[in-house]
């Protein structure tokens, strides 16, 4: 505020004697320089431009503090380090103002790499540590086309009209709902996590037509730095709708990208691959359609061919009824001609049948059987008495022979045959004892024994 009216000015310098803007800025220039002179700054690189002037304009910076640098020309020959974001560096130059703009800065006359930057190594942890938790393993199918796509970008941001400009011209019957939050600084990371949560609780939105396209244009790795957070990570990874996410440029890549389940280079090419190209569809619809045609017309000749045919065939119903009639006629004649066949036949068979009955007639069987019988009875009579002559031949013959081995027929010379008590036949006069009754068998009759003394000589 103004100091009042009645008071005395603090300022050793009179009001009269007020400075311009340039004035106070080439004091100030002069001063930086005199004062602070040549210095070595280090820190990390963010931001770098390179603009047809050759020229090189970055920023340094710690986590604290920031500083912009100027590289001309004609000193930015002589510098071998690569001058990426995320690097780290050590830069020698003179602290000084740029006049026209009021901008504190730092005049770079050399560059030297420091290292990795800490942005950028931080970025790697985090990274690896969630891919070794399985927060990358999304790859589910988005909804193409979806029926509501959710994209959540800054509404003022150049990503929004790249998205909603690929849409209007590849499908417009998208419908699409704007989600604004911050995506940059401090506030976006947790401003993203909200709304994911927000959406996720919408029961009407089901995760097979509906999807989320988080998405802002390119800039630095700080710029980008609210996507490399690790909850937002996780709450994309645990997203019950489809995540597709397209930050930044094509070399641009955030744990944000990892963590969907589709990536996109650009905003613009997330939506073209959300949804299909019209033209195309249109032009697919044309070519099925002229197919539709043609199958229509093929199908419309062959129906066509098929009813001349099926006419050419068709006859008058009279006709068809003569010819049945005419049919009739010839399988009655047929029926006829089989019948009397068949009569002939059956006919024949009696007869030939009558004859074999004759032939085997009861009383002609029973007459010839008595004459086989008469004539057996004689041959038999006439046989007996010659078969038993036979027979008492060969009796007598046999009784002979018998009587000449009998052992009777010995015993009748004289002989006897001793035998014990039980029967057995005594061949030994050792087989005896004194007093032992033996039976003497003779020729005729059998004499009763008893052993007297036993000799055996």
């Amino acid at each position: 505020m103004p100091p009042p009216l009645n008071s005395t000015p603090q300022d050793p310098q009179s009001e009269s004697e007020a400075l311009t803007v340039s004035e106070l800025n080439q004091r100030a220039r002069r001063a930086l320089e005199q004062d602070v002179g040549e210095v070595w700054v280090e820190g990390e690189l963010s931001g770098v431009s390179r603009p047809n002037s050759g020229h090189v304009y970055f920023t340094l910076k710690d986590d604290k503090a920031q500083l912009r640098c100027a590289l001309f020309r004609t000193r930015a020959r002589f510098v071998a380090a690569p001058m990426r974001d995320g690097d780290r560096v050590k830069v020698r130059g003179q602290v000084s103002l740029f006049e026209p703009r009021g901008d504190y800065q730092l005049i770079v006359e050399a560059v030297r790499a420091a290292g990795e930057g800490e942005l950028l190594a931080a970025y790697e942890r985090l990274k690896a540590r969630l891919a070794d938790e399985g927060v990358f393993a999304n790859a589910r199918p988005l909804p193409f086309p979806p029926r509501h796509l959710l994209v959540l970008t800054s509404p003022t941001g150049a990503a929004i009209r790249d998205v909603l400009a690929v849409l209007a011209a590849r499908w417009p019957l998208a419908q699409v709902t704007l989600i604004p939050v911050p995506v940059q600084g401090r506030e976006a990371a947790p401003a993203m996590i909200s709304a994911l949560g927000l959406l996720n609780r919408q029961q009407a939105l089901d995760p097979s037509r509906d999807a989320i396209l988080i998405t802002r244009g390119g800039g630095s790795l700080e710029d980008l730095w609210a996507f490399n957070d690790e909850h937002l990570a996780r709450a994309i990874f645990h997203s019950r709708l489809p995540v597709m996410a397209a930050v930044g440029h094509e070399v641009d890549t955030t744990l944000a990208d990892f963590a969907a389940d589709a990536r996109a280079p650009t905003p613009s090419a997330g939506a073209e691959q959300l949804v299909p190209d019209r033209r195309e569809r249109l032009h697919r619809l044309e070519r099925l359609a002229e197919r539709l045609t043609r199958a229509q017309r093929a199908r419309l000749d062959t129906d066509a061919q098929r009813l001349d045919h099926l006419r050419a065939r068709l006859r008058h119903p009279g006709e068809v009824l003569a010819a049945r009639r005419q049919q009739l006629d010839q399988l009655e004649a047929r029926l006829r001609r089989a019948m009397r066949a068949r009569l002939d036949q059956e006919r024949r068979r009696q007869r030939h049948l009558h004859q074999r009955l004759a032939l085997r007639s009861p009383d002609r069987l029973t007459e010839q059987a008595g004459q086989r019988l008469e004539r057996a009875t004689q041959r038999l009579h006439q046989a007996m008495p010659r078969a038993l002559s036979r027979h008492r031949e060969r009796l007598g013959g046999v009784v002979r022979e018998l009587q000449a081995v009998s052992p009777l027929a010995v015993l009748g010379r004289g002989y006897a045959i001793l035998e014990d008590e039980r029967g057995q036949v005594v061949r030994r006069a050792a087989d005896t004892v004194v007093d032992q009754r033996l039976e003497a068998r003779l020729g005729e009759g059998r004499l009763a024994l008893r052993v007297l003394d036993e000799r055996v000589e």
